[in-house]
């Protein structure tokens, strides 16, 4: 019996999470009603229209449960105010128990009482859910789990940050990976498997204003993260919603009652800018609390001893609001020590509180990694000088560590665990990672126009066409010509063209396709999201798209075009990181093509200068280069004398900037921390990983398990092409069994290579947010629980009755403490007849699904209640057979959970005597975790999950 109307105190469960156990009404307002949980102390909220619950009502003969442990038997029940009574037997005397005192486990309706209900299915539906308990629990219980999902290619490093950072409770890491090497991909893996594994459920993303699109595009299309955006737009609509006045007032003073947006979302995008300027913005960030924080560019957060910025004031504050923190920057050290000692600073201000004290700790790292060195060069034996430097480090654990067969690795592994940043700090270079193209400049020099005489120099002379007439540079600009010759003849490669402003790029793009007939489409700042994707996608082209993407500054910030391997700078940009970014477009891993940096700029003009300062001073066009800013700084006096006509100047800027980028390259070299970079990619760690990830996409197809879900969910699947399909909802389609199917359908493709070619079709995967829907929708629900089958052998006389049964553990636990990689679903199947005997062996699953055909419903409801008997002796053999699989299950769960705490928690006690930034926190919570989970597993049970009564013909 199921019923709309809610009353405080009745029961009812959720069909999205059956682990939240049995909830209980707490509270209605308006159209909203609210439900506690008890078996996981969380509490939620639910649009009573469309509240995905169902109310809980035990019948005559089930058993229940009461909060204090005591089990009864239910002989009958009555309704008071809407609140059931139940009458339950304790095996003595009958008792009044109000479903107010029911504990928070849940009962379901068992299967063979849906079965006596009439309400069974056929056996596709009993196969699917028995399919789908087994993928559970292997996907539960594997290393892989939360990095099988996203849409990129498994770059060790990224894999390996990925699994190193987000396993840990609440990380605090910088991210600092140099340009191209996808400190956005390790954020989104990192967030993916956090939120995949519930070690996570609220995060917001930090990011100057320019990036908020992209990192939008970014987490949707690679992790399926849908991100909202708040930000002044977002308050405008609130206040505009507002019908009174005195709401309104409240709202703008911070009343207690007033909206947070903040609080309205679970995963929150939000530009710095917009936090800066908005103290309302930045006080309900701060009040919504957060378990994961990700700030992008982080170097331009300013900070000294004496003064920070007010970007940095307002991160500083959003962290201590937030359990976790990602901080991404290429530049970790280049714009100095006092900087990079801030951004440490916000990742934990107890370990790094003294600037001065982390000076003296970076004057230790090239001893120490001079030992590290000579430890991989010759692993065989240590030297008597460098164990007496280990011994400084690592006390008396030298001689047990020498002892062992990997010696080497072993003190190597030792001092990445003790060393100063090595848990905080993760940066992998481009020299260590290798694949990158080459890169070729070719320079372009060419008059100065007379229209430009009066901008030629100064910053201003870097774009000189924004100081007159579209009209008038477009007929007289020589770059204008040179670009369209220059199209022409690399007709058809694929041509990025990159320039400051969205206004020349409008420009150009408009003439170049209206006027010279070259394909080409605009990309910049003034284009709608949806509007940007299309000119991205018609570049992408590789058969009607265009040949070049005009782009502006924004076409160098995050997209990624290394299909291409051309690209034209228009004009050249003032910050060495800027040109950096431009060109790490598609300088990129995978790039298969050298790349070649066209760079036509005017003669005797501000754009000589640079041209030639980039490439002669910094070797910027054709190498990373991770010290620009920095030298910049050193020669910024001269440098802008230069570029405001001071020629004479030139040859020694370009001198004193080639010296000094010499200087700074060979100490960041020299004082590079080895560890550090160890500790970033541990390549043997990183192929076990992805080696897991790959063997769950091709070891069992996840095409063929959706395939059999949508046959009975009723989504049509049409053929598109190779690994790709298309599917629609059908005539009996099941809406609330599958998230995210749109009304018009959706195609899909199930190979990753194919859906990293093809943005425009989503990739389905094991952690696609419509597969796991699908899982979680058919386990939570009543689908497949019970079924009836006839069987046709000669072996068996008819009329003989059978019953194959799954049981799953059951164990509610706040999804933190993360159970199923200890406890999985761990199904266990079962086959008897009415005497009790066991035959699961003798008849496999797979073989009663081939010899299994479905009874017609009609003849089916004629023989369920002459069969009852029977099923209910079969159901009692079975639970009889099943239980003394629960034990060794609860055993090994125990074994597997004192194996992971046991030594971690002794490895991290042992490290805080040596490295502060191990946090007591860390150690606490890995304690309380153990704790929890070990008294979560000593009351799980097994449940009757599904029962198939076979009838022989």
């Amino acid at each position: 019996m199921e019923t709309s109307e809610f009353v405080i105190g009745q029961r009812w469960v959720s069909h999205n999470d059956a682990a939240l156990g049995l909830g209980i009404v707490t509270g209605m307002a308006g159209r909203r009603v609210t439900l506690g949980f008890p078996a996981v102390d969380e509490e939620r909220t639910y649009a009573i229209d469309n509240a995905p619950l169902s109310r809980i009502i035990y019948q005559q003969g089930e058993e229940i449960e009461t909060y204090d442990g005591e089990k009864l038997i239910v002989r009958a029940v009555e309704e008071v105010d809407g609140v059931l009574l139940y009458h339950a037997d304790d095996g003595e005397n009958i008792h009044p128990v109000s479903e107010v005192k029911l504990a928070g486990s849940v009962n379901f309706s068992a299967p063979h009482q849906r079965l006596f209900a009439g309400q069974f299915d056929r056996n596709g539906a009993f196969r699917l859910r028995t399919a789908t308990l087994g993928h559970q629990d292997r996907l539960r219980a594997s290393e892989a789990q939360g990095l099988i999902g996203a849409r990129t290619r498994h770059l060790p490093h990224q894999i390996y940050i990925a699994h190193e950072v987000a396993r840990r409770h609440a990380p605090r890491v910088l991210l600092a990976d140099e340009v191209g090497l996808g400190k956005t991909i390790e954020a989104g893996l990192i967030l993916h498997y956090q939120l995949q594994t519930g070690r996570a459920h609220r995060a917001l993303i930090v990011v100057p204003d320019s990036l908020i699109h992209q990192w939008l595009v970014e987490m949707l299309r690679r992790f399926n993260l849908h991100f909202s955006i708040i930000d002044q737009g977002r308050y405008d609509d609130l206040k505009d919603q507002e019908d009174d006045v005195d709401a309104l007032v409240n709202h703008i003073f911070g009343d207690d009652t007033a909206v947070n947006p903040f609080e309205s979302e679970q995963l929150v995008l939000c530009s710095l800018d917009f936090l800066v300027s908005s103290e309302q913005a930045r006080r309900d960030a701060m009040a919504a609390g957060w378990d994961l924080m990700v700030v992008d560019e982080a170097h331009h957060l300013e900070w000294s001893p004496e003064q920070a910025s007010p970007e940095y004031e307002v991160v500083e504050d959003l962290s201590d609001a937030s359990q976790g923190l990602l901080l991404l920057t290429a530049t970790p050290e280049q714009v100095g020590m006092a900087s990079h000692f801030a951004r440490l600073r916000l990742l934990d201000p107890a370990r790094f509180h003294d600037l001065e004290t982390f000076r003296q700790e970076e004057s230790q790292y090239e001893a120490i990694n001079q030992v590290v060195r000579r430890l991989q060069q010759n692993p065989e034996s240590v030297a008597e000088d460098d164990r007496r430097e280990l011994e400084k480090w690592l006390g008396d654990e030298v001689d047990e560590l020498l002892a062992r067969n990997d010696n080497h690795q072993a003190l190597i592994d030792a001092l990445l665990d003790r060393h100063g940043t090595g848990r905080v700090l993760f940066r992998n270079t481009r020299a260590a990672i290798q694949g990158f193209p080459e890169r070729e400049v070719r320079p372009e020099p060419l008059p100065c126009p007379e229209l430009y005489q009066a901008s030629r120099y100064g910053t201003a002379g870097l774009t000189p066409e924004l100081s007159v007439p579209e009209e008038q540079w477009l007929a007289e600009d020589p770059r204008v010509a040179w670009l369209e010759k220059k199209l022409t003849g690399l007709r058809p490669a694929k041509v990025v063209v990159i320039c400051a402003s969205a206004e020349t790029a409008m420009a150009l793009e408009h003439y170049l396709q209206l006027r010279a007939g070259i394909r080409s489409a605009a990309f910049h700042e003034h284009l709608s999201l949806i509007e940007r994707d299309r000119a991205a996608a018609y570049f992408a082209d590789t058969e009607q798209g265009a040949q070049a993407l005009i782009c502006s500054e924004i076409g160098s910030e995050g997209r990624n075009f290394q299909f291409a391997h051309h690209l034209v700078l228009f004009d050249l940009p003032a910050n060495p990181d800027l040109l950096e970014q431009r060109i790490g477009r598609l300088d990129r891993i995978g790039q298969a093509e050298r790349i070649d940096i066209h760079v036509p700029y005017l003669e005797g003009t501000s754009q000589e200068v640079q041209y030639h300062w980039f490439h002669e001073g910094l070797n910027a066009f054709e190498e990373s280069c991770s010290v620009g800013v920095a030298v910049l700084d050193h020669v910024r006096d001269q440098w802008q004398a230069t570029l405001d006509g001071d020629t004479a100047a030139q040859s020694k800027l370009v001198a004193d900037t080639a010296a000094e980028t010499e200087r700074l390259k060979t100490l960041l070299h020299n004082g590079r921390d080895a560890l550090i970079e160890l500790n970033s990619c541990r390549r043997e760690v990183a192929d076990d990983l992805i080696a897991a990830v790959e063997q769950e996409e091709g070891s069992t197809n996840v095409r063929d398990y959706l395939i059999q879900a949508f046959d009975i969910l009723g989504v049509d699947v049409e053929d598109h092409s190779e690994h790709a399909d298309v599917l629609k909802p059908g005539e009996q389609y099941q809406a609330g069994m599958v998230n995210g199917l749109p009304d018009d359908g959706i195609t899909v493709t199930w190979d990753r290579e194919q859906a990293l070619q093809r943005e425009d079709m989503a990739f389905m995967s094991w952690e696609h947010p419509m597969v796991t829907g699908v899982m979680d929708s058919v386990s939570s629900s009543g689908l497949g629980k019970a079924a009836l089958a006839n069987l046709s052998v000669k072996a068996l006389p008819a009329g003989t009755l059978l019953l194959e049964a799954v049981f799953a553990v059951h164990c509610p636990a706040p999804e933190s403490l993360q159970l199923t990689r200890y406890l999985p679903v761990s199904p266990v199947r079962l086959v008897v007849d009415v005497n009790g005997r066991d035959l699961s062996t003798a008849l496999p699953h797979e073989r009663l699904n081939e010899l299994c055909s479905n009874i017609r419903r009609r003849t089916a409801q004629a023989i369920v209640p002459k069969i009852r008997a029977e099923v209910e002796t079969m159901v009692d053999h079975v639970e009889t057979l099943a239980e003394p699989n629960l034990e060794p299950l609860r055993e090994q769960a125990l074994q597997r959970l004192e194996d992971d705490f046991g030594p971690e928690v002794r490895r991290l006690e042992a490290l805080q005597k040596v490295n502060p930034a191990i946090r007591d926190e860390e150690i606490d919570f890995l304690r309380q975790q153990q704790e929890a989970a070990r008294e979560a597993i000593g009351h799980a049970s097994l449940a009757l999950e599904g029962i198939r009564v076979i009838v022989t013909s």
